[in-house]
């Protein structure tokens, strides 16, 4: 059954400018990373490096407008980076090689495309989605299940924040800030869908070319594997 996603009335209102694709995937194969997804992730940098001429990310067209997003819906910017500005500063640090981290096969292939491409990217176990997703604007009472010095510990988001959530609770904080570990990608995981978050100006072009990149990707890396690309909503 192919897993639904929704977009609140309340966003769409908030952030009007807001798309994204989806890629929803069967028959994965993951791993720790490699040789082959490390090279990715230091490309994915050098592309990046190029992309902003030395400019810092924030001065990047696509990353202001998801810093109004986010101080449109009360989160200040420089302190809950969203996860495409978060990864491009690690991206740069040291000269843009060996700054990113390196997670699993599956999490470094996004990563590399959201680094080369500067659009946040998050991909979650199928397997551990309970019924359909919705980014929604956070009542405050949503359960957030993180772990804090290795313990399990339930969060609230704030009121009127937003959120990715499924019928268990939030999946994703302050959009694509913080993802909990529930339907994080792991070694273990064969089913995934993959969110690929764009905002105007970026045109839906660019975000149609980097969802064909990661679908490249997935299928080279997990040879078999049933892989649909959605068109951008």
């Amino acid at each position: 059954m192919t897993l639904q996603l929704t977009v609140s009335d309340e966003v769409r209102a908030l952030v009007p400018g807001f798309t994204h694709l989806a890629i929803e995937a069967h028959g994965l194969v993951n791993g720790p990373s490699s040789e082959a997804s490390s090279a990715l992730l230091d490309d994915a940098a050098k592309r990046l490096a190029e992309r902003l001429a030395g400019r810092a990310p924030h001065e990047d067209a696509h990353i202001a407008a998801w810093r109004e997003a986010y101080t449109a819906f009360g989160s200040k910017p420089n302190r809950t980076r969203n996860s495409a500005e978060a990864l491009a500063k690690r991206a740069l640090a040291d000269g843009g090689v060996g700054g990113l981290p390196r997670i699993n096969l599956l999490v470094d292939l996004y990563n590399a495309i959201s680094v080369a491409h500067l659009i946040p990217v998050g991909g979650e176990d199928l397997d551990h989605i309970k019924g359909d997703m919705r980014l929604v604007v956070a009542s405050g009472e949503e359960d957030f299940v993180t772990v804090a010095a290795g313990e399990q510990v339930v969060e609230h988001p704030d009121a009127g924040e937003i959120v990715w959530r499924d019928d268990a609770g939030v999946t994703c904080r302050r959009w694509n800030w913080r993802q909990g570990p529930r339907t994080r990608l792991t070694e273990e995981t064969t089913s995934g869908i993959f969110l690929l978050e764009s905002l105007a100006p970026m045109p839906v072009a660019e975000l149609e070319q980097a969802g064909a990149e990661l679908a490249e990707l997935l299928a080279k890396f997990s040879p078999g594997a049933q892989i649909t690309v959605r068109a951008p909503e």
